[in-house]
Order: C-alpha cells, then sequence, then structure tokens
C-alpha cells in the first residue's frame, strides 16, 4: 500500500454545503477551500465535525468521524493543540497533530480559519507522511553516519595506542618536508627529545649520513621499495633505517622504522649484515623444522610479502618448492653433504605469483639452515623442432629432472638418440645419404625428413 498521498488526484466536495454560511459563492468557496489542502474540516462552534473533503489517500476513514468532536480524533498528545486552534490561540499559526484513522495514526499540520459569524471554523490540513518517511529516512542515515563515525574513532583509538605502546622507535613524516608528523615513546626515547613533531628527521642525525637519508626517504616517497640503510643519530649510536610511504586524506606521509644496532657487533659483522640485506638475490635463514627465522628485503620481495615480520615462523614449504619434492630433496643432499648447489625449483608468492628459481643451501648451525635464491629466466623448451636446441649428453637430460614432466624428457631422450644415431651413420658412410639410410634401415625419403626434423640439412653440405 502506497501512503504517498498524491497531490495531482481530484479532491472530494463538501458533501453538505447547505450547512455552509448563506451566500452567492458557498460552492465556489467550499471547493476551493476543499482544493487548498489535501484535508479540509467543518468545525461548528461547539468543535464538531459537520462535514470533510480532501484527497480519498489522505482522508484514510474520516468520513465516519463527521458529527463527532474534533479532539477525539485525534491522539492524546494532539488534544492540546486542537483547543488552542479553537480557542483562536494558533490562530494563522501551523500545528502538527496526530490524526487517528482507519490504517492507523498519521501526521496531519492544520491551519484553522474562522468562517462565518456563529462560530464556525475550517481547517486545512495538509498531509506530513511523505515528509514524516523522508525524515525518518534520515533520521536512520544519521545514526548510521554516526554509528560509522565511532567504529572509526574506534579503530583509531586502537591503533594510535597500538602506536604508542610499541617497543620499536616508529615515525610518521610529512612526505613532501620529510618533518616528523608523530613519533611514539620508544622513537622520543632513542632521540632523546620528547618534542619531536615539526622536527626535521636528518637534523636527527650525523651531518654525513643526512645526505643518504635524504636520498633514502626520497627514493621511499616515490614508492620504490628500498632495503633498509644503516646511519648513525646525532649521539653516534648506529641505527637502521627504513620505511613505507602510505597516503591519508590526498596527502603522501612515510611511516618510518629505527631499528637498533647491536652495539657489541664488530665492523666486519655491520659489513655483512648490510651486504645481506642489500644484496638482489634472495636470503632467508630456518630453523630445524624449516620455520623462517630471518629474511632479506629481496625474498620479502620475491614471495610478496609485506614485511619480514610476516615471514617469521612461516613453514619454509609454504613459499618455497614443490610440496613433498624440493624440499625433501634439498634436506638430504644437506644432510649427506651439508651443503646443496643450485637446485631448481619454484617459489610461490603469498599473493599467488609464481616463479622459477635456484636454490642454494648450507647448515650454518646445529640447528640452523641458510638458503639463498636466485631468479632464473625461463627456459624454451617447447619451440617448433627445427628450432630448438636439443640436449647433446645424459647429463643434460637428467638436468631437467624436477623441470619437465617424465613424458618430455622420455620424448628429448628418444630425440637425442636418433639424432646421435643419424651423425654416427652419416660419418660412417663419409655423409653419403642413400648408404646411411640403408644401414639405418631406413627409406631415403624418410632420412631426408629427420635430417629436416633434427635440423641435419642446413649445418651440413650431403652428398649422396
Amino acid at each position: 500500500m502506497n501512503d504517498k498521498p498524491d497531490l495531482t488526484e481530484p479532491r472530494l466536495p463538501f458533501a453538505a454545503t447547505q450547512n455552509w454560511p448563506s451566500g452567492a459563492w458557498a460552492d465556489q468557496i467550499a471547493t476551493l477551500l476543499a482544493s487548498v489542502g489535501d484535508i479540509a474540516l467543518m468545525i461548528d462552534a461547539g468543535g464538531h465535525i459537520v462535514d470533510i473533503a480532501g484527497a480519498p489517500s489522505s482522508l484514510r476513514g474520516l468520513q465516519a468521524q463527521v458529527g463527532r468532536r474534533w479532539i477525539d480524533t485525534v491522539t492524546p498528545d494532539s488534544r492540546l493543540k486542537i483547543e488552542d486552534m479553537l480557542d483562536g490561540q494558533s490562530a494563522g499559526r501551523w500545528r502538527q497533530v496526530t490524526q487517528l484513522g482507519d490504517g492507523g495514526d498519521f501526521p496531519v499540520r492544520y491551519l484553522v480559519l474562522p468562517l462565518g459569524a456563529d462560530g464556525q471554523r475550517i481547517a486545512i490540513g495538509r498531509d506530513e507522511r511523505a515528509g514524516a518517511v523522508l525524515q525518518q529516512r534520515l533520521l536512520q542515515v544519521q545514526q548510521s553516519l554516526e554509528r560509522d563515525y565511532l567504529a572509526m574513532r574506534q579503530a583509531e583509538a586502537r591503533y594510535r595506542l597500538l602506536f604508542d605502546m610499541t617497543a620499536e622507535p616508529m615515525l610518521i613524516l610529512e612526505a613532501d618536508s620529510r618533518r616528523i608528523r608523530e613519533a611514539n615513546a620508544a622513537a622520543a626515547a632513542l632521540l632523546g627529545d620528547s618534542q619531536l613533531a615539526g622536527q626535521a628527521l636528518v637534523d636527527q642525525l650525523e651531518p654525513g649520513d643526512r645526505e643518504p637519508a635524504i636520498a633514502f626517504l626520497g627514493a621511499v616517497a616515490a614508492g620504490v621499495d628500498m632495503a633498509p640503510i644503516r646511519v648513525r643519530l646525532a649521539d653516534g649510536a648506529a641505527v637502521w633505517l627504513a620505511g613505507r610511504v602510505y597516503r591519508q586524506a590526498g596527502t603522501g606521509y612515510l611511516l618510518v622504522r629505527l631499528g637498533v644496532a647491536e652495539a657489541a657487533a664488530s665492523s666486519a659483522a655491520d659489513g655483512f649484515a648490510h651486504a645481506v640485506a642489500a644484496m638482489p638475490d634472495a636470503f632467508v635463514i630456518a630453523d630445524r623444522s624449516l620455520a623462517i627465522v630471518a629474511a632479506n628485503p629481496a625474498m620479502v620481495e620475491i614471495v610478496q610479502a609485506a614485511s619480514e615480520e610476516q615471514l617469521r615462523s612461516r613453514p619454509l614449504g609454504d613459499v618455497l618448492g614443490r610440496p613433498g619434492i624440493d624440499l625433501d630433496l634439498i634436506m638430504a643432499q644437506l644432510g649427506e653433504h651439508g651443503v646443496a648447489r643450485n637446485v631448481a625449483t619454484i617459489v610461490r608468492g603469498l599473493l599467488g605469483g609464481r616463479d622459477e628459481v635456484e636454490v642454494s643451501a648450507a647448515r650454518i648451525g646445529p640447528d640452523r639452515y641458510g638458503f639463498t635464491l636466485r631468479v632464473v629466466a625461463r627456459r624454451l623448451r617447447d619451440l617448433p623442432p627445427a628450432e630448438r636446441g636439443m640436449p647433446r649428453s645424459v647429463e643434460q637430460l637428467t638436468e631437467l629432472i624436477g623441470r619437465m614432466p617424465l613424458k618430455d624428457i622420455v620424448r628429448e631422450s628418444t630425440d637425442l638418440i636418433e639424432r646421435q644415431c643419424i651423425e654416427a651413420a652419416l660419418a660412417y658412410t663419409s655423409n653419403n645419404r642413400a648408404s646411411a639410410a640403408e644401414i639405418l634401415g631406413l627409406s631415403r625419403q624418410s632420412l631426408y625428413s629427420k635430417l629436416h626434423r633434427h635440423g641435419l640439412v642446413g649445418s651440413e653440405q650431403l652428398d649422396d
């Protein structure tokens, strides 16, 4: 049922115009008043409804109220307003009341005007249901916005608490000016200043490390995934500087982490750690159960992780090798020889990527293993036979194990043996094709076909 009144539908006229004041224009006036609003009530001096006119969708059974007191046709909370309008205290003012009807109560805004000298009045009403529906929708939208705002404020409070309580020094910089926007308690303690907001981060570093830090922050702000760099603070303490860029409300910011370097580490150890962090090949350390203990930035990038922390404690088998095959082979070689070299396998990214890699591994402690991963270009094996380079030895065929299905390796083996036999027959017959075909048990046409397939015609000028 559509409760929205139709402002264009015809109005029902008053049915008892004989009760109206006499005059030549009584009928015309009655028609005019009935058309002004959605509802029109003729009220006598005693406050009784004498006649009703208006839109059928707005009347909603009010015709049955004729003869009753108007004040008895509204809800109790609206009676005082009716009394004010009948007493003339609300003359010329629109008052909203809740009108009772067949389908339940509904809001109506009335304007009461005197009609004649005998105390009769005309009440012109406007159906407010459409406005009430819009108001209710507006209220629901407002409540939804307030709930979303409260949820956002609660999430902001949680993340701010996490930012402030983390033991790792963290800074938020403005991407354009490189000035500190916010700093947690650990960063304030490390830099020895509780009022870091507004200061430039490079001013907290030794002069010799400022230019590398500016270049590093500029690259991070441009979206380049940079490996951490080692810098010294103004007091001489060494830290690792790492950063990520993010955007908020159209403005770029840098989330910078200051990793405190071990004070007792020697310069050689620092140089080695820096080299591992900066090397283009992926490097990862795993424990006895092959859970990842540490990984350099190249490893984080190749497995599509957000940070090294996301990889820690994750099983190495989740990202490296075909399940149940490659890691078992590598660990078997480590157990027998202590090292594994150039094992062809794959690395699987956390976001679904897949790359072919060569893995070398070594035991670096009683319960630690080190792995290096180098991405290799995919080898083209499925080109047409005339353009394809074939394996030349059994050793080359064995290198295909793990890289190709067995049926493809068998096909390669058959082609290798066939080619070697043809080459041996041609050498034995001094490149005489007819004799070579005879000792091979082939027709000359079949031999010519195989020569073309193996690419022996273009490189060999053979005579019959």
